[in-house]
């Protein structure tokens, strides 16, 4: 039989981290979304285990940190130990943090899971329904129908927009006909997650021995996550190993019951790209976007953000903005999906060979390197990490004759978060004081700067936030909310931008920055890039 059609503003394919997440973000802006998952609950399974700052960020925004910090343990990065078996680098981050959270910390996937959903379930615009198959999609001029089978029965769920996060095999992208292109690898890897374990390190180990690459991470609580590359003898017919294998890698190390292996597996890994990430009012996220090797931790954290950039595109398109703004989606997160997914794989051949002259000519170069200061940054602070850069007309275009000079690198680029000291004398986050939709920073400026933005569009709707330069009290501003430095770190940001605006957007990267006098010519860019709140309240994102 078939159900009543259920309306809703979004329908999300997949309660993954990624469709999770999605979910949270969209039910926060004010936008009803329901998630079907085909399994009757979420993922045990073992998969991603280190989440970044930048993630923690977008949790942060989604409202969800307080829910998720319990499971994830703060971390310092990953160490890498040489051929021998000594240790050879550690890439921990910048120091002080460039974005408010640990660079890389450790987690279980499945906690994780768990808390995204008991975050959601207290959400009253969302709802998600598990044991529900997405059979089949088809679209029109005004919303996406899927026809959704559970328990023998079917219901048909009209949407505006369909959001595919249903993982590496996913059904949108075969209901959609969208292929995927790159590499898939055949070394097979086995991953065992332990309890009781004696690790107490608060950052990943990778030991690129050639004889058997393995990766260690420790976790909240003993866990640990246990990785080892397998010889082809080695290999399980059925991807499940036997504990006497498990217990001979994990030897070295410590001892190993039957009982102390929550779960084990064997995988292989792709390095691929879906040839198109949106078909009409269909878009695919996550996995079902992009795979990539787990060797920089990158695949769950890429999927996060992913959901950070449309969501909230999707909730302005919703409350009347134009569609062409989300045309910006596939442009801005594909170059650097691309850049992350050959990243991985470089990463893996260069730590993780099985090759004794390439481990070798790896190690000399690596010590050769920290012998310099600058050499020694690149490796610790992470600095060979591709980092996104937007530039797109949702950036690059908003900011016409503002274009070259020091401020140039700020375009495009997320916005680091710096503790401040905010007017009311709380220390804080930056974020803090920026609220959930667009900021406006004046950053030094003079008196009367925000009647230059009066009246243009979504400079006037966006929340203003005097940047308090020179170690001065934040107390005198004239915006919605003043901030100051605290340890050095927002002066250094921002005093390129001195005697400027900077525009923020809700996914915290910077739209446009520019002169008060330039404002208007900045507004007429910004909603020909579809950031045109015309008509559709004064808030550019619902409350």
């Amino acid at each position: 039989m078939t159900g009543d059609s259920a309306d809703v503003d979004v329908l999300v394919v997949g309660a993954g981290p990624t469709g999770l997440v999605v979910a949270n973000l969209l039910a926060a802006a004010g936008v009803t979304v329901v998630v079907v998952e085909k399994n009757s609950t979420t993922s045990d399974e073992a998969k991603a285990i280190s989440v970044d700052d930048e993630s923690l960020r977008v949790f942060q925004r989604a409202g969800v940190l307080d829910v998720v910090r319990p499971v994830v343990l703060p971390g310092t990065g990953t160490r890498y130990f040489d051929r021998a078996g000594r240790r050879l680098t550690h890439a921990r981050g910048a120091r002080p943090l460039r974005l408010g959270h640990p660079s890389k910390s450790p987690f279980a996937q499945p906690l994780l899971e768990t808390a995204l959903l008991k975050a959601l379930s207290q959400r009253p615009r969302a709802t998600v329904r598990f044991a529900h198959e997405l059979r089949a999609l088809r679209q029109d001029g005004t919303g996406v129908v899927a026809t959704v089978g559970y328990d023998g029965d079917q219901q048909s769920v009209r949407s505006t927009f369909l959001l595919g996060c249903d993982g590496g095999r996913s059904t949108v992208r075969l209901l959609t006909g969208i292929d995927m292109t790159g590499e898939s690898y055949t070394d097979h890897w086995l991953v065992a997650d332990t309890l009781g374990d004696p690790h107490d390190e608060r950052y990943g180990l990778h030991y690129g021995q050639p004889d058997r690459p393995h990766v260690i991470v420790p976790g909240q609580g003993g866990r640990c996550r246990y990785e080892f590359l397998l010889r082809p003898d080695e290999v399980p017919a059925d991807r499940n190993p036997s504990f006497e294998l498990i217990q001979q890698l994990v030897g070295p190390y410590r001892r190993l019951t039957p009982d102390q292996v929550e779960r084990a597996t064997t995988y292989t890994f792709n390095a691929v790209v879906a040839d198109r990430w949106r078909l009409g009012r269909v878009f695919l996220l996550g996995d079902a976007a992009h795979m990539m090797p787990p060797f920089a931790g990158q695949g769950l954290n890429s999927g996060i953000r992913d959901a950070d950039n449309l969501s909230w595109k999707l909730a302005l398109v919703l409350r009347g903005y134009p569609d062409r703004l989300l045309d910006t989606y596939e442009p801005e997160r594909r170059p650097h999906a691309e850049a992350m997914v050959k990243h991985s794989v470089d990463l893996g051949r260069i730590v993780m060979t099985t090759k004794p002259l390439v481990a070798l000519a790896r190690d000399v170069v690596v010590r050769a390197m920290s012998l310099l200061p600058a050499g020694r940054r690149y490796l610790s602070e992470m600095r060979f990490r591709p980092k996104a850069r937007y530039l797109t007309a949702a950036t690059t275009g908003a900011a016409a004759g503002t274009a070259g000079g020091p401020t140039d690198e700020l375009l495009g680029r997320i916005l680091p978060q710096p503790r401040v000291l905010m007017a009311d004398g709380r220390i804080g986050l930056l974020d803090e004081a920026l609220g959930d939709g667009f900021a406006l920073l004046a950053v030094a400026t003079g008196p009367g700067v925000w009647d230059a933005v009066a009246g243009l569009g979504v400079l006037a709707a966006a929340r203003r936030v005097d940047v308090i330069l020179d170690d001065r009290n934040p107390d005198r501003f004239t915006g919605d909310a003043g901030v100051a430095d605290i340890d050095g770190l927002l002066q250094s940001d921002l005093a390129a931008a001195r005697g400027r605006l900077v525009l923020v957007r809700p996914d915290r990267y910077v739209a446009a920055v520019f002169r008060p006098t330039d404002a208007a010519g900045v507004a007429r860019n910004l909603a020909a890039a579809g950031l045109d709140p015309s008509g559709v309240g004064d808030s550019p994102l619902p409350t």
